[in-house]
């Protein structure tokens, strides 16, 4: 979850180039765990950072209750540092519950500010030797070839060897998630046409909604709204969209985030209030717990995470994250209260399609509006991430650790193994987003007309035309999911 620290200005940003190594390196004295570490401990720069890694962990960390010292863990030890966070992860005060921390070069404060640098596409398969492209960012270069969800992938640069084998499985995600400039395809089209593709990486600006449209079903009004990812620049879009349907007169909705991993809390805050009845408001959304050592405000190496903004007295001065509160409360800005966004009222039910890439700030919207509104979920049980961070910039690196938990009005929350679905089946990749026979849409549409969902044969396969079952298409999830996961604290909290 991305909340409101991210909103800071461009300041920010070349504060942290000249503060970042010098600042978040250095060992804090009064380390919890009393090891007398001090100011200007020697150490080359690679076993500076391992030792920052571990100390931001030891303040602000979710997990943090029960880790061993400094010297205990000695990060120093390991060879690098996704080595350092690997143990970590592996600490049994997590509880094995951590799946979520990792290192960022900056590329993913990128992708949530709307900004893609890829080839702006993913794929996934339909059958043993059926690869299919799952999505397509309009404006991206694969958007610009004209690439659309559905297009079959016969070749890949140059090879026609496409199957589920671990080796080619490998071949086919280095070549379109690696490292390499340039992918050249051959592609499929439901027509029956083929089409030779080449597409370059470049930047482009990301459109989270890949999809809408309004659905007469008997009287009612549906909408359909396929959103792909929680930036921080998408809410104008997502109100032109809601104003949209709310001149078509919709009264239930369907909400696409089947391959949506998360991003700006702040984002999906505004798509809450977009969809949430205005009764509710001023009552509680929901509550942000952040660990209990920065709520007792002795997360003391927050000092270092240094940025310029306008304090309560509206002057600019520059402060850490350390002069934040968080206290779960409203006073602390940790929690939060509807407050209806847009013309659409009188929803009275929406239905999520999900799946196990659904994930963290989609998450939080669906747990959000369970109180308040009829809820349906269809497809996959999600992925299972309560919690989230905010980027501690160390050295050139971004570290994320989660350092809070979300839950919602009634205190629901914990959701570790993934919200359960009402409508167990798989997604579809051989249809386009808004194909009414897309199995995971097609439920929704049948469940508004008759109160039920249909029975289908074949639910646990991926298509009606797939031989792969359950077990393998959860196997491939796992190795060729690269989306983001998180939920990254944008919001502007409150200081002190």
């Amino acid at each position: 979850m991305l909340r409101k620290f991210i909103s800071q200005n461009t300041f920010f940003c070349a504060l942290i180039i000249l503060l970042g190594f010098t600042a978040s390196c250095k060992k804090a004295s009064n380390t919890p765990d009393g090891q007398g570490l001090t100011q200007g401990t020697s150490g080359t720069r690679s076993e500076l950072t391992k030792d920052s890694i571990y100390l931001y962990a030891q303040q602000t960390y979710y997990w943090n209750v029960g880790m061993p010292s400094y010297s205990a863990f000695n990060p120093r030890q390991y060879g690098s540092n996704n080595a350092v966070l690997a143990a970590l992860k592996a600490l049994p005060s997590t509880g094995g519950k951590d799946k979520y921390s990792f290192i960022d070069d900056g590329t993913v404060a990128g992708e949530l500010g709307g900004i893609g640098g890829d080839f702006g596409f993913s794929v996934f398969f339909a059958g043993t030797n059926d690869l299919r492209v799952k999505y397509v960012y309009t404006g991206s270069p694969a958007g610009v070839q004209g690439l659309r969800r559905g297009y079959q992938i016969t070749k890949i640069n140059g090879s026609t060897d496409i199957n589920t084998t671990d080796e080619r499985i490998n071949f086919i995600v280095n070549a379109i998630f690696g490292a390499n400039p340039t992918v050249t395809m051959t592609v499929l089209k439901p027509d029956g046409t083929s089409q030779d593709v080449t597409i370059n990486k470049a930047s482009y600006n990301i459109n989270p909604i890949l999809f809408t449209k309004t659905y007469t079903i008997g009287a009612k009004k549906v909408g359909y709204i396929v959103f792909n990812s929680f930036t921080t620049n998408s809410i104008d879009l997502l109100d032109a969209a809601f104003a949209k349907f709310s001149t078509d007169g919709v009264t239930e909705l369907v909400v696409d985030l089947r391959y949506n991993g998360g991003g700006s809390v702040g984002t999906s805050e505004a798509f809450t209030n977009l969809i949430a009845p205005a009764a509710q408001n001023g009552k509680v959304m929901y509550t942000t717990y952040w660990t209990q050592t920065m709520q007792d405000n002795q997360a003391t190496i927050l000092q270092n995470q240094k940025f310029y903004a306008k304090g309560n007295d509206g002057v600019t001065r520059m402060y850490s994250y350390f002069d934040y509160s968080y206290k779960p409360t409203v006073a602390a800005g940790n929690q939060e209260v509807f407050a209806k966004r847009g013309s659409l009222n009188g929803l009275n039910r929406v239905y999520f399609i999900v799946t196990n890439s659904t994930a963290s700030a989609s998450e939080l919207l669906i747990n959000n509006l369970k109180p308040v509104i009829d809820v349906k979920l269809i497809g996959k049980k999600t992925y299972g991430k309560p919690v989230g961070f905010f980027a501690i910039h160390i050295d050139k690196n971004d570290l994320y650790i989660p350092q809070f938990e979300t839950k919602n009005q009634l205190n629901q929350g914990g959701y570790f193994d993934g919200i359960a679905v009402d409508k167990d089946i798989f997604d579809d990749v051989t249809k386009d987003f808004g194909d009414p026979t897309e199995k995971l849409l097609a439920q929704a549409l049948y469940y508004s007309a008759n109160g039920i969902f249909s029975s289908v044969l074949k639910d646990n396969i991926i298509s009606s035309t797939s031989t792969l079952p359950k077990n393998v298409v959860e196997d491939l999830s796992g190795k060729m999911d690269h989306e983001f996961k998180g939920m990254v604290e944008t919001r502007k909290l409150r200081f002190k």
